[in-house]
């Protein structure tokens, strides 16, 4: 037993020399104690395991008394380090250009700032306090310890005279007329009865008497009554003829359709093959504002008529000298919307004023005005020859009203749309009509049954303020408020034709007509940039942009019996005529 613990022991020290052997030997040698459990063992001898020690290497005491220096950068210490070495200051030359401001720590740009917590009330009546009167509680002053001495900033004395009360507690001054006291001063803060307060010698309930208050509801009613009638007073009608004779050597009128202007205006025959205008041949003035409208004479097309925003409206020649030939003067307001009849002998219009006026073509004559109280926006006459009397207007309220021009009388309301009436559209043989409304939706109705039997509303619809049938009666141009002419069938089921979308214009908010060419080869439509489009049907691309007006180009119409002829209104009071 004796002999083990001296060989253990000896090995022992062996593997202490031979661990000093083997930090000082070179690499390439081999120790012979890793091979030593590879060779047998020699009878009686016994074999022991080195020691390990698994400790991790630290820093001796010595070395933390002597204060080793900390690198500012390091965030993991592993040993536990005095004070002293933690706050040592850094290693390295002094700034000289350091100043105590600059050393002092700071959590925000101008320094450091507490943290603390103040009322918004508080606050805001302390910083009202002290920008009337001077003096704030001092923030940094112990609320529970204040005295009158030194609880105040700003105007001490004037904290003390005022005993401390802030914006919201002060009463009014003396030299306030309003005493809202009672029985005491203004000053006097227990008897303040706020800023509602009668006067001091203000009586209770002063009323006029019995027979102040008859007269003074004679004065009202009176007022009242003009104010009405003015208001709701049509305005005189009257027309101004531009040219000398109203009729000719023969006795014909202006109505008279030319037979020598080179085409033969009495058919409604349509030219073979229609062409792109490139230039402006003439220029039509006389509005003094936007005009509104534009709509020719039906069937000849040898005259023009405008509406204007100016109030009134324009009787032009297409022809020849292409004169002014008559002005009719009869709305108060702007007007919106302008129809002919049949034969071109009477017209209908819509103005903001709230009335909707036949005229007479050729007198000029108001021959009857209708009105609901409502604004019309759109009217158009019932193109059957045995309905001639019948008229439709869009209105403000939603409706589409029937009227009987021959009694003046409402006979039909359509009321089923969500928003202000735009259109009025005749399809099918003039059987049925379609509306487009504010409320983004397009609805086919019978004529004379007030529910619509055709409602079309997608999400992805938008208003369509401005419609128009195409010459064969098959489509309906509708202008999109969406940048977008959309094409929807006018027979049967009213599809949205998907292939016939035109774009490329800039239209949103404003109603621009759209027209088509006579031969369908073109669809024509101005825009918000005064611009004239003119795009091809058959393959929707943008043809040709012509600069047409300075302001909105409101409106855009395909002469029926010329081959390139386009006319164009704007809101610059011009209309014009492009060949």
């Amino acid at each position: 037993m004796a002999a083990t613990v001296e060989s253990l022991v000896s090995y022992g020290t062996d593997s202490d020399s031979d661990n000093e052997t083997k930090s000082n030997a070179s690499p390439e040698k081999v120790d012979p104690d890793a091979l030593a459990h590879l060779q047998p063992l020699k009878s009686g001898q016994t074999m022991s395991l080195a020691l390990l020690n698994s400790a991790p290497e630290v820093a001796v005491k010595e070395a933390v008394e002597t204060g080793v220096h900390l690198d500012p950068s390091l965030k993991e210490v592993t040993y536990n380090p005095t004070y002293e070495t933690m706050f040592a200051p850094e290693f390295g030359p002094v700034n000289p250009y350091r100043s105590q401001q600059m050393a002092a720590p700071r959590n925000m740009l101008s320094g450091y700032a507490e943290p603390a917590h103040v009322n918004d009330f508080m606050f805001e009546q302390q910083r009202r306090t002290f920008s009337t009167f001077g003096y704030a509680l001092d923030p940094s002053v112990d609320t529970t310890s204040q005295n009158s001495s030194n609880s105040y900033i700003g105007a001490v004395d004037e904290a003390e005279k005022k005993k401390g009360l802030t914006v919201f507690e002060v009463g009014p001054k003396k030299h306030d007329k309003r005493k809202k006291v009672q029985g005491g001063e203004s000053d006097d803060i227990d008897n303040y009865l706020g800023p509602w307060a009668k006067y001091v010698d203000e009586k209770d309930g002063a009323k006029p008497s019995e027979e102040e208050q008859k007269e003074l509801d004679e004065i009202t009613a009176k007022r009242q009554k003009k104010g009405r009638n003015e208001e709701e007073a049509p305005a005189e009608e009257k027309t101004i003829l531009h040219v000398k004779d109203a009729y000719d050597y023969q006795g014909r009128s202006y109505l008279h359709v030319p037979q020598d202007v080179g085409i033969n205006l009495r058919t409604a025959d349509i030219p073979d093959k229609c062409y792109l205008p490139k230039k402006q041949i003439h220029v039509w003035t006389g509005h003094t504002k936007g005009v509104s409208a534009i709509r020719l004479f039906p069937v000849s097309g040898h005259l023009l008529l405008s509406c204007s925003m100016d109030c009134k409206i324009k009787l032009w020649e297409v022809y020849n000298e292409r004169r002014c030939v008559r002005t009719f003067i009869g709305h108060s307001k702007a007007v919106r919307d302008i129809c002919f009849n049949n034969t071109g002998t009477q017209y209908m219009s819509a103005a903001y004023d709230r009335y909707l006026k036949l005229w007479d073509t050729e007198t000029g004559q108001c021959i009857s005005r209708f009105t609901n109280r409502k604004v019309p926006y759109c009217v158009k006459f019932n193109p059957d020859e045995d309905k001639q009397n019948l008229f439709v207007a869009g209105m403000s309220d939603k409706k589409i009203v029937q009227w009987d021009a021959r009694t003046g009388e409402v006979v039909q309301e359509y009321d089923r749309h969500l928003g202000a009436v735009n259109t009025i559209t005749f399809v099918d043989e003039n059987r049925r009509f379609v509306s487009t409304s504010d409320d983004k939706s397009l609805r086919v109705w019978e004529w004379d049954i007030p529910v619509d039997f055709k409602y079309i509303a997608e999400p992805s619809m938008h208003s369509m303020p401005a419609v128009t049938l195409s010459p064969n009666g098959k489509w309906l141009a509708c202008q999109s408020m969406d940048n977008q002419i959309l094409i929807f069938g006018a027979q049967n089921r009213f599809r949205l034709n998907k292939k016939k979308i035109f774009k490329g214009h800039m239209v949103a908010g404003y109603a621009c007509q759209v027209d088509f060419s006579p031969d369908m080869s073109y669809v024509v439509s101005g825009d918000a940039d005064g611009k004239l489009n003119i795009w091809d049907w058959k393959t929707t691309k943008l043809y040709h942009r012509i600069k047409a007006h300075d302001k909105v180009c409101i409106s855009a119409l395909w002469h029926p019996h010329e081959t390139s002829k386009v006319i164009t209104c704007g809101w610059d009071g011009l209309i014009k005529l492009w060949d």
